[in-house]
């Protein structure tokens, strides 16, 4: 048993039961197991409780990493994934925010390496993370507008250059073969779009 382990918390634990113990504690919560990980879902307004409870009950204590996904009408979902090294075992937290104004407690005082995590995800996706010591951008260029991993943001150098390789589907270099519509590669706007700036 590690020190951070509390009796009857055994490393046998299966997937099912960790995610089944861990899912009982956090109200509202709920789990499943995919790809061999045990994935939690729990509420927005209990996300850092549910890492509290994984770090010191569940011996959870590596945090390995924090992202995010749009995950279109539902909202953005916000994943983070921690660890035991003593155990080699770990778990996938997931909660959902609205898109309209997605917001979260920041995780800084329970792990210090969600710090840089949440700075990328608030530029990425526009998710605040409340009580953040410094939520500035981290990657993107000083003046940067958008959220360039939510869909909606517009890839304008794909509507500028031509995509280089492969012919894009309906296209094809034989005069009168059937072909199928011609497509818009992913994050290129509809025709007409941003005027005539070409």
């Amino acid at each position: 048993m590690t020190p951070e382990q509390t009796p009857g918390q055994t490393p046998e634990q299966t997937p099912e039961q960790l995610g089944a113990a861990l899912a009982d504690r956090v109200d509202g919560s709920s789990y499943e197991v995919a790809f061999g990980d045990v994935h939690v879902d729990v509420p927005d307004v209990r996300w850092v409780e549910g890492h509290e409870l994984a770090r010191h009950e569940f011996g959870l204590v590596f945090f390995d990493w924090l992202s995010a996904y749009d995950d279109r009408d539902a909202g953005l979902a916000v994943v983070s994934r921690l660890w035991s090294v003593a155990d080699r075992r770990g778990v996938v937290l997931r909660t959902r925010v609205p898109r309209d104004a997605p917001r979260l407690p920041s995780l800084v005082e329970v792990f210090r390496g969600a710090n840089w995590h949440e700075r990328e995800t608030f530029e990425m996706f526009g998710i605040v993370f409340d009580g953040h010591p410094l939520l500035v951008p981290l990657l993107l260029p000083d003046g940067f507008e958008g959220h360039p991993l939510r869909k909606e943001f517009v890839l304008a150098s794909r509507a500028a250059k031509a995509w280089p390789g492969a012919k894009e589907p309906g296209e094809s270099e034989h005069e009168g073969v059937r072909t199928r519509r011609r497509m818009q590669p992913t994050g290129v706007p509809d025709e007409g779009w941003g005027g005539d700036w070409r």
